[in-house]
C-alpha cells in the first residue's frame, strides 16, 4: 500500500481537494507558499496526518489552518510540550494542528490534522524558504515535490512510506494551482520547465520582473521543475529588504537587511585545471546523536566517496561533535599543493 499525502490514523488515505502554490523568487531565494485545501467526507469526525518534503535547507516560517471563519496560527514550541498541548485540544474536541521534523529524515515534515467534522472542510498554508542552486549552465533550479508520490522509506522504519515512484495522471485525486513571480536587479531571460508552461509575462520595460504559470489541465503527478535563467548572471547584486513595522526596532525581524549575491566567473584555463585533479572537503557529524547505525552509515558512505575520487585530485576530512578535527592540516595541503618546500 503506497501510504502518503493525507492519511488517517488507520493509515488510509484521503483525497486531496486542491493544492495552490505561489512562488516568489527574489535573485536566488525562493519563498513558497502552499495552500492545501480537503475535506472530511466520512460520517465521524477524522483525525488525519498529512506528511510531504521540504528541501533539506529550506526553512518553514508561517504555518496555519483555517476551519470555516476560524483561523489557528502556528507557534513553534518545545517538542513534546507541542505533544501534550495537541492531545489536551483533541480530548476536549477542539480542532488542533501539530506540523513537526519527522524523526526518519529532516526534510519530511508531517502534519497532523486534528478533530476534522464530518462534511467539513479545511485549508492549510504552509510557508518556507529556500535557496536555489545554481546549474552548470547558470540556471537557478526549483523543485516542487509532487507530494502525493511515494517519496522514500527511511531504512527500519515503520512510519508512512515515501518512496520515490511514478503515479498516472488519471491517479492524482486533486487539482494543482501553480504560479510563479521572478524578480532580480538583472534582467530575466527565460524560464524553463519540465512540466508545459504559459508565455513569460515581463512585469515591467527593464525585464526585472516576470511573471509565469503552469498551463491549464497539469496533472501534478510528477514533480514540477523550473530553470531560471538571468542576464549578466555573474553581475554582484544585492536586494535590500526593509524590516517588519510590527517587529521591535533592533530586532532581527525589525532591522533592515541585504542579500548580497555573487556568482565569479573564473577563466577556462582555471576551470579546466580544477576539472582535471578537483578539491574535496567532507564534513562528517560525529556528535551525539549520530549514534548506532547513523554513524556506521556514515561511515560506510564516507568510504565509498574516498573510493571514488579521482586521481590526482586533493581532500580532506573534517569530523565534528563538541569539537572538530581534520585529518590533514590544511596549510600542509596547500604547501604540498603549490609546491612550497616545508620547512
Amino acid at each position: 500500500m503506497n501510504c502518503c499525502g493525507l492519511l488517517t490514523a488507520q493509515k488510509e488515505p484521503v483525497p486531496l481537494k486542491s493544492v495552490e502554490v505561489e512562488l516568489e523568487v527574489r535573485a536566488h531565494v525562493a519563498t513558497v507558499v502552499s495552500t492545501l485545501n480537503y475535506e472530511n467526507k466520512e460520517d465521524k469526525p477524522l483525525e488525519a496526518v498529512f506528511v510531504f518534503p521540504l528541501p533539506g535547507d529550506a526553512a518553514v516560517c508561517h504555518f496555519s489552518a483555517k476551519i470555516g471563519q476560524t483561523e489557528i496560527v502556528a507557534e513553534v514550541k518545545e517538542k513534546q510540550k507541542a505533544h501534550e498541548e495537541y492531545d489536551d485540544a483533541l480530548s476536549s474536541g477542539q480542532q488542533a494542528f501539530l506540523l513537526e521534523e519527522s524523526d526518519q529524515s529532516p526534510d519530511i515534515f508531517s502534519l497532523s490534522v486534528g478533530s476534522l467534522r464530518p462534511g467539513e472542510s479545511a485549508s492549510i498554508r504552509l510557508e518556507y524558504v529556500t535557496e536555489l542552486a545554481v546549474q552548470a549552465d547558470e540556471g537557478l533550479r526549483f523543485s516542487l515535490p509532487a507530494v502525493l508520490n511515494p517519496r522514500y522509506q527511511p531504512r527500519g522504519s515503520e512510519d508512512v512510506c515515501i518512496q520515490v515512484t511514478s503515479v498516472p495522471a488519471s491517479l492524482v485525486p486533486y487539482s494543482l494551482s501553480f504560479s510563479a513571480r521572478v524578480s532580480s536587479p538583472r534582467p530575466v531571460s527565460k524560464v524553463e520547465s519540465n512540466c508545459p508552461l504559459d508565455a513569460l509575462q515581463y512585469l515591467n520595460t527593464e525585464q526585472t520582473q516576470a511573471t509565469v504559470k503552469l498551463a491549464a489541465g497539469h496533472k501534478f503527478d510528477r514533480d514540477v521543475e523550473l530553470l531560471i535563467y538571468y542576464k549578466d548572471a555573474h553581475q554582484p547584486t544585492a536586494v535590500v529588504e526593509v524590516g517588519q513595522a510590527s517587529a521591535k526596532p533592533g530586532s532581527l525581524m525589525g532591522d533592515p537587511v541585504v542579500m548580497l549575491s555573487l556568482y565569479p566567473e573564473f577563466p577556462q584555463a582555471v576551470m579546466s585545471s580544477v576539472a582535471s585533479c578537483g578539491e574535496f572537503v567532507f564534513l562528517l557529524d560525529r556528535s551525539g546523536s549520530m549514534g548506532g547505525s547513523r554513524i556506521k552509515s556514515a561511515r560506510e558512505t564516507l568510504l565509498l566517496l574516498l573510493k571514488s575520487l579521482p586521481m590526482g585530485c586533493y581532500f580532506n576530512i573534517y569530523s565534528f561533535g563538541s569539537s572538530y578535527e581534520h585529518i590533514f592540516p590544511y596549510l600542509s595541503l596547500l604547501m604540498e599543493r603549490w609546491g612550497i618546500p616545508k620547512k
